[in-house]
């Protein structure tokens, strides 16, 4: 079967085309520019094209598009025209998993961490699973592998809805916030979302909830009601009880103790949130059938994903560190991740929102997740799949920042932070869109001034 892939170089579309790759399938594949992520796919013999055109899509059996796709696409448009299938990528990872186990790590934030977290695990405990994370995982270089064994773990996204797609043998819920209001339209939608997930969980397997989220307790409590089997886990709360010891500027470790006894976590990630992603994947590990301690073990392998506190480079005494957060409550634990690495130096944030819904709808809480920041250079919203709204500007967020500055231009902005910078500083280049390029355009500020 030959397959097309309208916006392949997307993290959730290649990781799927690896998949089909492994397979012998024959992929192609456009978007709008070339990246790091469309020579890879190259390498592994998709034909990938940077630019859409019509004619791309013509011997194509099947065409698999994401919600960032148009409907006014022309790969689009002559596929319709073609009476070629067109599928979600949810859709399209479903039919790559085959009849694999699916582990579905889901929630507003930790998910690609999370799940990244416990394919690393499964591997070093001696597994050989399939993944499809939607970033690349530091250890491996990808986040798509197709391997021998029966399980399949993939980072299932909620941001359309698309995750209802799934049947999972084991559900993670890492906690439910609002996101996506540009879908959803209401709080209440998300948490509905959510509860549906839930429900998708097949007959005799497992949700895996924190219990220290509002939200993800209260879809473990009705899952449990409707007789689905439920385990929680939390800081000194839950089935799966976690013993904070040690948050450090690069590692963390705690206790975790339920049922089975107490094992010790040594991670080389910092922050109480990976300790919580680390305890989630724990769960999902044993019940697969690895040794608790083991599993426990195998989670201190786990260096990092893309995008996640990444290190970026350090010149003039200035680190300069790149994070792919993009709502309120991951720029919070951010600033907290951030304030324990640099010390006594300062933390100096390059923040670009991602998307106009979003920032209208958050600005005031973006504004105080960034209020701990020494300074804060905002630009320009990233758009990706939205059109501007009248009105709707970074200086939402920067009119409620006392100190904030508001620099359209990012390249001017990068040069902004790197001129703010003394040695001992943190520099953050922060948020989903391409903000993720300009640590290197802070970085070469830093040698000129050197």
């Amino acid at each position: 079967m030959s397959i097309h892939f309208i916006g392949i170089g997307g993290a959730g579309m290649s990781v799927i085309a690896e998949l089909f790759l492994a397979q012998g399938r024959e992929v192609s594949g456009s978007d709008a520019k070339d990246s790091d992520v469309m020579a890879r796919l190259r390498g592994l013999g998709a034909r990938v094209h940077v630019g859409h055109e019509a004619s791309q899509v013509e011997g194509a059996e099947l065409v698999v598009v994401s919600t960032a796709v148009r409907g006014t696409n022309v790969e689009l448009v002559r596929s319709r025209e073609l009476g070629l299938e067109v599928i979600h990528r949810s859709q399209a990872l479903a039919l790559a998993a085959g009849e694999r186990d699916l582990v579905a790590v889901a929630g507003a934030h930790g998910k690609t961490t999370t799940s990244a977290m416990l394919a690393i695990a499964l591997r070093a405990a001696g597994a050989d699973p399939s993944y499809a994370i939607g970033g690349r995982v530091l250890a491996l270089g990808t986040g798509a592998h197709l391997g021998a064994g029966s399980v399949l773990v993939a980072e299932a996204d909620e941001s359309d809805g698309s995750f209802l797609n799934y049947a999972p043998r084991i559900a993670v819920v890492t906690n439910i916030e609002p996101d996506h209001l540009d879908h959803y339209g209401t709080e209440a939608a998300v948490h509905e979302a959510f509860e549906a997930f839930a429900r998708r969980v097949v007959p005799g397997g497992l949700v895996v909830a924190c219990a220290d989220d509002d939200g993800a307790r209260r879809l473990a409590q009705n899952a449990a009601a409707r007789g689905t089997r439920v385990q929680t886990y939390g800081v000194d709360s839950g089935d799966v009880r976690i013993r904070l010891k040690h948050l450090g500027a690069g590692s963390s470790s705690a206790e975790i103790g339920s049922a089975l006894g107490t094992v010790e976590l040594d991670l080389a990630v910092p922050g109480a949130h990976n300790v919580l992603n680390a305890t989630a994947a724990w769960c999902a590990g044993v019940e697969l059938g690895i040794d608790p301690a083991a599993m426990a073990a195998a989670l201190g392998e786990f260096t990092g994903t893309a995008r996640r506190f990444e290190e970026r480079g350090e010149v003039a005494g200035v680190r300069v560190v790149d994070d792919y957060a993009h709502h309120p409550t991951e720029v919070r634990a951010l600033m907290r991740t951030a304030r324990r690495a640099v010390g006594q130096g300062r933390v100096i944030v390059l923040f670009q929102p991602h998307l106009f819904s979003r920032t209208e709808a958050f600005a005031a809480d973006f504004a105080d997740a960034l209020e701990p920041a020494d300074e804060v250079v905002l630009t320009a919203i990233y758009a990706a799949r939205e059109d501007p709204r009248p009105g709707v500007t970074s200086e939402l967020v920067t009119s409620r920042l006392p100190g904030a500055r508001y620099v359209p231009d990012a390249e001017e902005a990068a040069r902004t932070v790197a001129d703010l910078a003394r040695p001992g500083d943190l520099v953050l280049t922060v948020g989903a869109g391409d903000v993720t390029a300009l640590g290197a355009v802070v970085l070469a500020r830093l040698g000129e001034r050197s």
